[in-house]
Protein backbone atom coordinates (compact mmCIF):
# COMPACT_ATOMS: atom_id res chain seq x y z
CA UNK A 1 0.00 0.00 0.00
CA UNK A 2 1.41 3.33 -1.02
CA UNK A 3 1.86 5.85 1.42
CA UNK A 4 -0.17 9.19 -0.76
CA UNK A 5 -1.00 11.40 2.39
CA UNK A 6 2.68 12.63 2.99
CA UNK A 7 3.14 13.63 -0.36
CA UNK A 8 0.70 15.58 -0.70
CA UNK A 9 1.26 19.15 0.94
CA UNK A 10 4.28 19.08 -0.93
CA UNK A 11 2.39 18.28 -4.07
CA UNK A 12 -0.29 20.77 -3.49
CA UNK A 13 2.17 23.71 -2.89
CA UNK A 14 4.24 22.34 -6.21
CA UNK A 15 1.07 22.67 -8.27
CA UNK A 16 -0.26 25.56 -6.89
CA UNK A 17 3.60 27.70 -7.76
CA UNK A 18 3.06 25.90 -11.64
CA UNK A 19 -0.84 27.40 -11.25
CA UNK A 20 1.08 30.71 -10.49
CA UNK A 21 3.50 30.65 -13.19
CA UNK A 22 1.04 29.17 -15.65
CA UNK A 23 -0.73 32.92 -15.17
CA UNK A 24 2.46 34.38 -14.97
CA UNK A 25 3.91 32.91 -18.53
CA UNK A 26 0.59 33.56 -20.01
CA UNK A 27 0.56 37.51 -19.14
CA UNK A 28 4.17 37.42 -20.81
CA UNK A 29 2.41 35.84 -23.92
CA UNK A 30 -0.62 37.99 -24.13
CA UNK A 31 1.87 41.29 -23.92
CA UNK A 32 4.31 40.13 -25.99
CA UNK A 33 1.80 39.18 -28.86
CA UNK A 34 0.45 42.77 -28.72
CA UNK A 35 3.49 43.83 -30.96
CA UNK A 36 1.77 42.48 -33.51
CA UNK A 37 -0.95 45.14 -33.69
CA UNK A 38 2.44 46.86 -35.36
CA UNK A 39 2.13 44.81 -38.13
CA UNK A 40 -1.85 45.59 -38.57
CA UNK A 41 -0.66 48.90 -38.29
CA UNK A 42 1.76 48.87 -41.03
CA UNK A 43 -0.75 47.12 -43.09
CA UNK A 44 -3.27 49.99 -42.69
CA UNK A 45 -1.17 52.40 -43.40
CA UNK A 46 -0.14 51.19 -46.46
CA UNK A 47 -3.67 50.73 -47.84
CA UNK A 48 -4.48 53.91 -46.58
CA UNK A 49 -1.96 56.54 -47.23
CA UNK A 50 -1.81 56.27 -51.38
CA UNK A 51 1.65 55.88 -52.29
CA UNK A 52 3.95 56.70 -55.15
CA UNK A 53 4.93 53.12 -56.00
CA UNK A 54 4.10 52.70 -59.70
CA UNK A 55 2.53 48.80 -59.06
CA UNK A 56 -0.59 50.05 -56.68
CA UNK A 57 -1.52 46.67 -56.42
CA UNK A 58 1.77 44.81 -55.12
CA UNK A 59 0.94 47.77 -52.59
CA UNK A 60 -2.30 46.91 -51.67
CA UNK A 61 -1.27 43.05 -51.67
CA UNK A 62 1.24 43.80 -49.10
CA UNK A 63 -0.39 45.76 -46.93
CA UNK A 64 -3.22 42.99 -46.46
CA UNK A 65 -0.67 40.21 -45.88
CA UNK A 66 0.65 42.27 -43.33
CA UNK A 67 -2.90 42.70 -41.69
CA UNK A 68 -3.37 38.85 -42.47
CA UNK A 69 -0.07 37.77 -40.71
CA UNK A 70 -0.47 39.95 -37.28
CA UNK A 71 -4.33 38.70 -36.87
CA UNK A 72 -3.56 35.08 -37.02
CA UNK A 73 -0.32 35.28 -34.73
CA UNK A 74 -2.86 37.27 -32.61
CA UNK A 75 -5.45 35.15 -32.44
CA UNK A 76 -2.76 32.03 -31.96
CA UNK A 77 -1.10 34.10 -29.33
CA UNK A 78 -4.23 34.32 -27.44
CA UNK A 79 -5.45 30.54 -27.87
CA UNK A 80 -2.26 29.95 -26.02
CA UNK A 81 -3.20 32.52 -23.37
CA UNK A 82 -7.08 30.53 -22.99
CA UNK A 83 -4.93 28.00 -22.67
CA UNK A 84 -2.17 28.18 -19.96
CA UNK A 85 -4.93 30.29 -17.97
CA UNK A 86 -7.11 27.29 -18.45
CA UNK A 87 -4.55 25.09 -17.26
CA UNK A 88 -3.40 27.27 -14.60
CA UNK A 89 -6.99 26.57 -12.75
CA UNK A 90 -7.29 23.12 -13.64
CA UNK A 91 -3.89 22.67 -11.58
CA UNK A 92 -5.17 24.81 -8.48
CA UNK A 93 -8.47 22.59 -8.91
CA UNK A 94 -6.82 19.20 -9.00
CA UNK A 95 -9.14 18.72 -11.89
CA UNK A 96 -8.32 17.82 -15.61
CA UNK A 97 -4.99 15.73 -15.48
CA UNK A 98 -5.19 15.00 -19.39
CA UNK A 99 -6.06 18.24 -20.40
CA UNK A 100 -2.92 19.71 -17.89
CA UNK A 101 -0.72 17.66 -19.50
CA UNK A 102 -1.18 18.48 -22.92
CA UNK A 103 -1.32 21.61 -22.09
CA UNK A 104 2.53 20.95 -20.52
CA UNK A 105 3.45 19.05 -23.34
CA UNK A 106 2.90 21.69 -25.85
CA UNK A 107 4.34 24.59 -24.04
CA UNK A 108 7.12 22.86 -24.46
CA UNK A 109 7.51 24.07 -28.02
CA UNK A 110 7.36 27.81 -26.75
CA UNK A 111 11.01 27.98 -26.00
CA UNK A 112 12.67 29.34 -23.73
CA UNK A 113 10.65 29.94 -20.59
CA UNK A 114 7.54 27.39 -21.92
CA UNK A 115 10.10 24.64 -22.33
CA UNK A 116 11.11 25.15 -18.56
CA UNK A 117 7.45 25.57 -17.52
CA UNK A 118 6.33 22.55 -19.78
CA UNK A 119 8.70 20.41 -17.99
CA UNK A 120 8.66 21.04 -14.69
CA UNK A 121 4.93 20.65 -14.93
CA UNK A 122 5.28 17.14 -16.80
CA UNK A 123 7.54 16.27 -13.77
CA UNK A 124 5.09 16.96 -11.48
CA UNK A 125 1.99 15.45 -12.91
CA UNK A 126 3.46 12.26 -13.77
CA UNK A 127 4.15 11.77 -10.09
CA UNK A 128 1.96 8.68 -9.08
CA UNK A 129 0.67 10.90 -5.33
CA UNK A 130 -0.72 13.70 -7.89
CA UNK A 131 -2.21 11.57 -9.91
CA UNK A 132 -3.93 10.58 -7.10
CA UNK A 133 -4.39 14.03 -5.94
CA UNK A 134 -6.49 14.65 -9.40
CA UNK A 135 -8.73 11.12 -9.40
CA UNK A 136 -9.95 12.75 -5.64
CA UNK A 137 -8.91 9.50 -4.09
CA UNK A 138 -8.64 10.47 -0.11
CA UNK A 139 -4.96 10.24 1.48
CA UNK A 140 -3.78 6.63 2.84
CA UNK A 141 -2.46 7.04 6.30
CA UNK A 142 -0.61 4.17 7.16
CA UNK A 143 1.01 3.53 10.30
CA UNK A 144 4.75 3.17 9.97
CA UNK A 145 5.33 0.53 12.64
CA UNK A 146 2.92 -1.84 10.89
CA UNK A 147 4.60 -1.74 7.76
CA UNK A 148 8.05 -2.68 9.31
CA UNK A 149 6.24 -5.90 10.82
CA UNK A 150 4.76 -6.91 7.71
CA UNK A 151 8.58 -6.77 5.98
CA UNK A 152 9.80 -8.87 8.64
Amino acid sequence: MTDYGKEWPKDQGHLQLLSIFHYVFAGLTGFFSLFFLIYIFIGIMVLVIPGKSTDQEAAMFMGWIFIVVGVIVIAFSWTIVGLLIAAGRNLTRHRKHTFCLVVAAFSTLLMPLGTILGVFTLVVLMRLSVKALFENKQPVLVDQSSQAEQRE
